[in-house]
Formats: structure tokens, C-alpha cells, sequence
């Protein structure tokens, strides 16, 4: 008995242990096919995302752009733009920022924002009896006025009789009435004062310059004048420059009425005056307006009409040939003073600085693969009236462009990397939103950033293309225009490449010329101040036939959208050409595997510029003093670094394009190529200008000038109150671009190589 419940305890055990593992092996079986489960998706999800990081750009893509870019949607954005002045601090300047976002979000966009800043802006005076101008006055006390110059344009079309018209000033102008005996100095150009200085004895010192605008950026000219101990200046457009005889001028023509007067900013640097170096937040420190570096000269601009009643009245040697002007019925004079010499030149200026609020728009569009490398279009968005060519037709082209990209993504494209739009606040006055957003996001743009692509003001004229842009941008630039239909074509101009290569300045083998990049628009802090590689586009009049520094109406009341409509492109054909253009310029950056940037046109331009500057008598001194060792040394980092460009472009085509890793290897060798160039240390007494290579001109910030820090130290070094220290100076500069050479060739060779030296 007792052996049968022993048997049948055993029994059940048994069973209980079997029911256990049958329990626990359903479990385990279960368990695996979970997690079998999730490994295959795992696996799945990683092949997806190997595959999309490895697949080509769509270049159906190209044809879709340019035709669904519409010449209608830009006339009407115009439209919109130019209703009314939208000068930056404005009401108008915030609505129109608003507006832009609403219209960003509404097309989808992954994100839109307008982002504030405080900055200190200047405006002329509204109190009556305090507008700025300019008079001829009897010296013998009465304060008579013979001349008074005219505080408003003359209104040509009633569009432009509107109360938010800002009458004509110079922006950051001193304060103050100044009197004396007028000099005309030509363009004000630092040669144009030695050359009164030191060819004409003049002493300059008390005087009031009466100047013509062109040639060097209009700040440089009142900086200028205060050097040479000027009281004040006044600047005018002469007819030789923007009303060529037997040209009909606005509301007949292109070309400036008698009356018309540029606005502008005299303002040095590109920034907010009381935040240099960091961004004009609500948190920031803020300067006094006296460390600010603010004219300290009034200065007053005039119509010329104007300008020729002191013209017509001064006394003095009649000037040379090249310094003479236009306008109808003037001898010109050097001066000093007014032929009649009871009388003399006096300026009145009451405008005030005001911190003021402006706002940039930001809208992106993320990348499906790299959505943390950033490709940047951007175009300021203030006006100093309506604007219709500078900026409102560029952004009028960049709202279109916008509109494109949101369709695009609607019908299952999606970039790259991240697109990112940007309308500018405040560029007008110093290219303030533009620097304040580089200031603030500094530190994410250079890790990440790829290029910035600006087109300010793309209907200059409608002759031709014109690109100014760092080397290694040419190529992508050549051929998206190639893809672009020519808004007149005729023959063989059947592209945008065609025309700009028949009309335009080419190299030896027939290629465009692209210029270099001086600091007159947005692109001046991504490139000068962080080292990301830039674009800047425009049409252009045909400067074969007229050398004009800008277009004729210029920064006036006459640029409305009747000009552009009537005059400049009736079938808005091209603003519509250069949405294209700007658009397949965008995609190609946002969307082609590798880059395209050509690091080897990087190399040969250095090399080209190394090789002129041999040529030059700067470049005779040096060898004349005991530098020539180091100015061999410099010819060698030039060398070193077209071999390391040159390897690295010819190095593309063997790229293993199965493995992602090498693609974004190379891809951040393209990038951080420009970065190579920029020292932290900045150039000679500017320390927020920072690259060595390619950066405007200390005495035309409008101008690019190459190995801006040695040419400075280099510049009238003959004439140096301290000859010793300033040769010391030029050593300095030899090294410093010497280093740089070869610190952006380090950043193209592999990443053993580029950690190591074996020679001193």
C-alpha cells in the first residue's frame, strides 16, 4: 500500500515537472520569436536608414522647381512688399515679419519664427524746423542763406507721397552744425585725400567736404574725412554715375532724376553698434554710444541738383580730368572755399540713435537624412523706403522660392539635409540681423553649417548674371545656370550659363568669372566672421557700357514697384530666372550625396592670388628687406595647399558611396575646409573680422581684398610715422597666413596625416 502512494507521488512529480518545462520551453519559444521579432524589425529599420543615406538626389526634382517657379506669385509678393516704407524699427518692419511667418507656417514648414532683436538703429528728426540740410550762409553774421538744400525728394509718381517716407539722411551721421570752407575731394577714397594733401598742399583740417558717392562704401568716405581733420561731409550722386547724358531718367528711364537722393548707413562695422561680438538679446551687455565707433562728423546726403549749387560756386584750380563729373553747366573745382568769400558751406543734422526692436524671419524645411547640416538662404528684408529692387525684389524671389520647396515636400520630396530661409532685419543699417543671428547661433553653424546663398537685390540690371563667391562654390553655381531656361533667350543664349557666359568677363578657357566677396551684404559675418563657405547672385546692367558702382535709383524714393514693373521687368521673366537659379543652387547643396564644392578651384585661385602679388611693388619691398625667406616660406604653405586641394577633389571619385560613414567624411572635409581660413585672433585692429584669405578692404568695406591682414599692414608703408614697428607687422601677417595655409590643407588630408609635422 504504502509502495503504491510512493509510486504514485513519484508520478505526479513527475508529470508537474514535465507541465513546468513544457511551460517554460513555450515561454522561451515565445520569448525568441519576440525578440526575433524586434531584431529583424531592428535589422529592417537599420537597412531603411542605410538606404536612405545612401540614395542618390531625385534630379526629376530640377525640372519640377523650374516649373512650378511662377513670374505671377513674385509680382504679386512685390507688390505686397513695396505697398509701403518698411524701414527697419518700424510698425511696417514687424508686420511684414509677421506676415512672412504666417505664410511659412501655412505652406507647411516644418518651423517659422521671427526672431527679436534689440539694436540701436538712427532716424532723421521729426519736430518741425529740424530737418537735416545743407546751406550756402553770408559769413558777416545775418545767418542769410543763399542755398538751402531740399529736405524731400521731389514726388514723381503718387505712390511715393506717402506720410512714412523717410526724408534723405545718413545714418549714425553726428549730430551738429558745422560750418567752412568747402573742398570737393572726388569720391573721398583715401587716395583722393593724399592726393590733395600731398599733390595740392592742402590743409585740410576745418574744412567741409563736399564728395561724390561710388567707388568705396560710403562709411569709409566719412571715416575718411574725419582723418584728414574734416568738420563735416556731403555726399551726392553725380550724374556720371547714375544719369549718363542722353539717358532718360525716372519716370522715363532707369536713371536718377536731379532731385533723387541715397540713403545709407556710415556706420564701419557690420553689427550692432553697442553689442560687438555677441548677440543684441534682451540679456546683453551693451556699450556706450562713445566706445561704439560712431561717425563723429555730421554728414548729409543731396540730390544733384543740389550738389551743383555749391559746385558751381567754389573757387579753387579746376580738377584734373578723372575727377570731373556731370552735371550740366559745372566747372569743377578742388576748392578751398566758395568763390565769393563771404560766404561758406554749412550742415545741419538732427538726427538721433534709438534702440529700437527689429526682427528676422527664420523658416526650415528638415533634412530626411542629415537634418543637422544646414544649407542657408537668406535676404534681408528692411528697406530704407519701398525697396523694390534692394531688398524687396529678392525677397519677393526668396517667398516664391519658399512656396516651391513647401510644394515640393507636399508631393513626397523632402531635402537632405535642412533647408533654412531668412529674411534680415536692419541690414540697411549695418547688416545687423544677419550678424546678431551668426553671434547667436555661432557655436551650432560652425559644426554644422554648409553654405550660405544671399541674394540681396537680384535686379541690379538685366544684362547678365553676376556671382561673387568663395572658390569652391563656382561649380555649383555654373551648373545649376546651365539647367536654367534664359528669361530672353536669343541663338545661342539658350541658358542662363549661355548669357553670362557671352556677356560676361570669362576666364582663359571661357568660363564665367565669379568674383570675390567684400562685406556689402548678408553674407559677410557666415563668411568673414565663422568661415562657411557663401553665394552671392544678382542681374547685372551692362557694365561694358557703364561703370557703375550700383544701380542708378539706388536706396531713393524713385525705387518703387512701378520701376520694376514698368521698367526693369514687365513679364517679371527675370526675378522668376533667378528664383530658379537660387532655388537649384539650394537643392544641389541640400540634396547631392557629396558636396558640391570644388576644394581644387580653392587651390588654384590662392595660388593665382600669391602669383599676382608677386608682381606687385608691395611684394618688391618685402624682398628688399630681410623677409624674402619668409615670403618664400609663404609660397610653399600656397603650394602645399593647392597639392592637398587638388588631391583631395581628384580623391572624390573613388569614394566608397556603399558606406555612409566616407560619404559624411568627406562631406565634413568640404565644410571645414573654410574654417581653415579663420583666425581667432581676427585682422589687424578688426578682431571680429577673422578670415586671412578672402575679406573686405580696411578702406572699402564694400570691396574683397586677398590677404586683407598683410595688405593693410602693407598699405603707405612708405609714408609710416613707425616704419620699424609696422615692417614688424607685416613679418607677423606673413606667418600668420602662412599657418593658415596650411592649417585648411591639414583639414583635407586623412585623419592620421593631418595630426602630424616633421619638419620645423
Amino acid at each position: 500500500m504504502e509502495d503504491a502512494r510512493r509510486a504514485r507521488k513519484i508520478a505526479d512529480n513527475w508529470r508537474a515537472i514535465i507541465a513546468v518545462g513544457l511551460v517554460i520551453v513555450v515561454v522561451l519559444f515565445a520569448i525568441g520569436i519576440i525578440i526575433g521579432y524586434f531584431i529583424g524589425l531592428s535589422k529592417v529599420e537599420e537597412n531603411e536608414a542605410v538606404k536612405a543615406a545612401l540614395r542618390p538626389a531625385d534630379a526629376s526634382i530640377t525640372q519640377k522647381i523650374i516649373s512650378e517657379v511662377k513670374a505671377d506669385n513674385i509680382r504679386e509678393n512685390l507688390r505686397y512688399l513695396t505697398e509701403t516704407p518698411h524701414l527697419a524699427g518700424t510698425p511696417a518692419d514687424k508686420e511684414q515679419a509677421d506676415e512672412i511667418v504666417k505664410r511659412w507656417r501655412d505652406q507647411g514648414l516644418d518651423h517659422a519664427e521671427a526672431v527679436p532683436y534689440d539694436i540701436l538703429l538712427s532716424y532723421p528728426s521729426k519736430e518741425e524746423g529740424k530737418g537735416n540740410k545743407v546751406q550756402i550762409l553770408r559769413k558777416d553774421g545775418t545767418g542769410d542763406a543763399i542755398f538751402t538744400s531740399r529736405e524731400k525728394e521731389e514726388v514723381l509718381d503718387e505712390s511715393q507721397n506717402n506720410p512714412d517716407v523717410v526724408n534723405p539722411f545718413n545714418a549714425y551721421s553726428a549730430a551738429g552744425e558745422v560750418s567752412g570752407e568747402v573742398v570737393y575731394a572726388n569720391y573721398a577714397r583715401v587716395e583722393d585725400f593724399f592726393f590733395l594733401q600731398r599733390n595740392r598742399s592742402m590743409d585740410l583740417n576745418g574744412t567741409v567736404i563736399i564728395a561724390r558717392y561710388g567707388k568705396i562704401y560710403r562709411g569709409d568716405k566719412v571715416l575718411n574725412a574725419m582723418n584728414v581733420g574734416a568738420r563735416g561731409i556731403v555726399l551726392y550722386s553725380d550724374p556720371e554715375d547714375v544719369a549718363p547724358a542722353g539717358e532718360d531718367v525716372y519716370p522715363d528711364g532707369i536713371y536718377l532724376p536731379e532731385t533723387g537722393v541715397q540713403r545709407g548707413s556710415t556706420f564701419k562695422y557690420s553689427m550692432d553698434p553697442l553689442t560687438p561680438g555677441y548677440p543684441a538679446t534682451g540679456y546683453a551687455f551693451r556699450i556706450d554710444e562713445s566706445e561704439a565707433g560712431l561717425p563723429q562728423i555730421p554728414v548729409h546726403p543731396v540730390g544733384y541738383s543740389d550738389a551743383k549749387e555749391i559746385l558751381s560756386r567754389m573757387d579753387g584750380d579746376e580738377v584734373r580730368e578723372d575727377w570731373r563729373g556731370e552735371i550740366d553747366g559745372v566747372t569743377y573745382k578742388y576748392g578751398p572755399g566758395l568763390a565769393d568769400t563771404n560766404n561758406e558751406v554749412k550742415i545741419s543734422v538732427y538726427s538721433s540713435n534709438e534702440r529700437r526692436t527689429t526682427y528676422n524671419t527664420i523658416g526650415m524645411i528638415r533634412g530626411s537624412v542629415e537634418p543637422d547640416r544646414y544649407v542657408i538662404l537668406g535676404n534681408h528684408r528692411d528697406a530704407w523706403i519701398f525697396g523694390a529692387i534692394d531688398p524687396s525684389s529678392g525677397t519677393a524671389s526668396l517667398l516664391e522660392t519658399v512656396r516651391v520647396f513647401s510644394e515640393m515636400v507636399k508631393q513626397g520630396w523632402r531635402p537632405r539635409r535642412t533647408l533654412v530661409f531668412c529674411t534680415w532685419g536692419a541690414e540697411e543699417f549695418g547688416l545687423i540681423g544677419s550678424n546678431e543671428w551668426v553671434e547667436e547661433n555661432m557655436k551650432n553653424l560652425i559644426s554644422r553649417g554648409i553654405a550660405y546663398i544671399n541674394v540681396d537685390a537680384p535686379l541690379m540690371g538685366v544684362h547678365r548674371l553676376k556671382v561673387s563667391a568663395t572658390p569652391n562654390m563656382k561649380d555649383v553655381v555654373y551648373d545649376a545656370a546651365k539647367m536654367i531656361p534664359d528669361p530672353n533667350p536669343s541663338g545661342n543664349r539658350k541658358t542662363m550659363y549661355d548669357t553670362w557666359a557671352e556677356r560676361g568677363a570669362t576666364y582663359d578657357n571661357g568660363v564665367p568669372r565669379v568674383g570675390g566677396l567684400g562685406a556689402g551684404s548678408d553674407y559677410a559675418s557666415f563668411l568673414h566672421r565663422m568661415g562657411l563657405s557663401c553665394i552671392d547672385m544678382r542681374y547685372q546692367w551692362d557694365d561694358t557700357k557703364y561703370d557703375f558702382s550700383i544701380y542708378p535709383i539706388y536706396h531713393s524714393v524713385y525705387e518703387t514697384f512701378d520701376l520694376v514693373e514698368r521698367l526693369y521687368d514687365p513679364g517679371f521673366k527675370y526675378l522668376q530666372g533667378m528664383t530658379r537659379l537660387w532655388a537649384e543652387v539650394a537643392r544641389r547643396l541640400a540634396d547631392e550625396l557629396i558636396i558640391p564644392m570644388n576644394t581644387k578651384d580653392y587651390g588654384e585661385r590662392i595660388k593665382e592670388m600669391y602669383d599676382a602679388f608677386l608682381l606687385t611693388e608691395n611684394a618688391d619691398r618685402i624682398r628688399a628687406r630681410p623677409l624674402s625667406d619668409q615670403l618664400d616660406k609663404f609660397g610653399v604653405a600656397v603650394d602645399a595647399f593647392l597639392d592637398a586641394a587638388t588631391e583631395f577633389h581628384e580623391s572624390i571619385p573613388s569614394i566608397n558611396m556603399n558606406d555612409p560613414l566616407a560619404i559624411r567624411r568627406a562631406n565634413d572635409q568640404l565644410i571645414l575646409l573654410e574654417r581653415g581660413f579663420t583666425d581667432p585672433l581676427g585682422l589687424p585692429g578688426r578682431p571680429l573680422t577673422r578670415h586671412v584669405i578672402s575679406a573686405p578692404s580696411s578702406k572699402d568695406v564694400y570691396a574683397s581684398a586677398g590677404f586683407p591682414g598683410l595688405i593693410d599692414m602693407l598699405f603707405d608703408i612708405d609714408n609710416s610715422e613707425d616704419p620699424d614697428q609696422q615692417w614688424k607687422d607685416v613679418e607677423k601677417q606673413l606667418a600668420v597666413v602662412t599657418y593658415h595655409l596650411h592649417s585648411a590643407a591639414s583639414t583635407l588630408t586623412d585623419v592620421i596625416s593631418c595630426l602630424t609635422r616633421t619638419e620645423l
